[in-house]
């Protein structure tokens, strides 16, 4: 992998990572087409796009800085300081305990299934082209039955987990965790920037504990040039990533979702065709 190859998929992550469009699809097919993903070792190339993560992970820490600063602070004050019961504690402490509920689905579905999250059928771009062409009429769904009407502050503990369990299904490879879990949020009558800002809050856990397992488990295969690749890449990321997060939320304030829609579902059958043409190997 070359310094340029690291830099473009540094980009790929960072936009498709918050887009609900499948940071996982996009890199798998880049890395199919730079020819970087080897079907002896497969878990190489998840560990990449996990340590890549915590670039994007960095930019929800930037952009959100305040929101998740607020949370913790007044979660820790209404639950160890002055213990309140969860219906007397504030909004941002309320959050908190969402967040947490709603990381637990896919905390337990990504441990049962760790082997086949990380094996080469969930980088097969049959599997993945399936994903986001099914997950975008299941989005398109959501749009024609959507309420639009709950706030942030309208979001109760049923809806977290709900929205957790959404984003259980984004380890289904062309998911894409944004995309179910604004899915999830829409499906349960979120306005759409609100099913985004949710969507960020609630990836933070599942992205961090994700990027510092497998950046754990790749020490053994890192070396020199491929660590320097891997620092390019997760900086890229970040930047890329923070200017997705707030494109997409100022974006869904006055658009409705349809343009990912279109555009899954567009990629989703340009893969079919390329693998049909024998262009690409699945």
């Amino acid at each position: 992998m070359s310094i340029i190859e690291a830099i473009i998929l540094g980009i790929v992550q960072g936009i498709t990572e918050f887009l609900p469009i499948s940071s996982t699809g996009h890199l798998t097919l880049a890395g199919k087409i730079m020819g970087l993903i080897s079907d002896k070792n497969p878990e190489h190339w998840t560990s990449f796009i996990a340590v890549i993560q915590l670039g994007t992970m960095i930019s929800i820490f930037v952009y959100f800085w305040k929101d998740l600063w607020n949370i913790f602070i007044e979660f820790l004050q209404n639950n160890f300081q002055k213990r309140l019961k969860y219906s007397e504690q504030s909004l941002n402490s309320k959050l908190g305990w969402m967040i947490i509920a709603g990381t637990i689905p896919i905390v337990v579905v990504g441990l049962l299934f760790k082997d086949m999250v990380e094996g080469a059928l969930t980088k097969n771009l049959y599997v993945i082209s399936g994903s986001l062409i099914v997950l975008a009429i299941i989005l398109a769904i959501a749009e024609k039955t959507a309420k639009f009407k709950k706030d942030i502050k309208d979001v109760t503990m049923l809806d977290s987990i709900l929205i957790g369990l959404a984003q259980a299904v984004a380890l289904i490879p062309g998911s894409s965790r944004s995309g179910t879990t604004i899915t999830g949020g829409l499906f349960l009558g979120l306005k759409r920037d609100v099913a985004a800002r949710f969507s960020f809050l609630l990836s933070v856990p599942a992205i961090l504990a994700s990027g510092l397992l497998q950046l754990k488990e790749s020490l053994a295969f890192i070396n020199y040039d491929l660590a320097l690749n891997l620092i390019v890449a997760t900086v890229v990321s970040g930047i890329s990533g923070y200017l997705a997060i707030d494109f997409l939320l100022k974006y869904l304030k006055k658009n409705s979702t349809f343009v990912f829609i279109f555009y899954r579902i567009a990629l989703g059958v340009l893969i079919l065709v390329l693998l049909y043409s024998n262009i690409i190997n699945p």
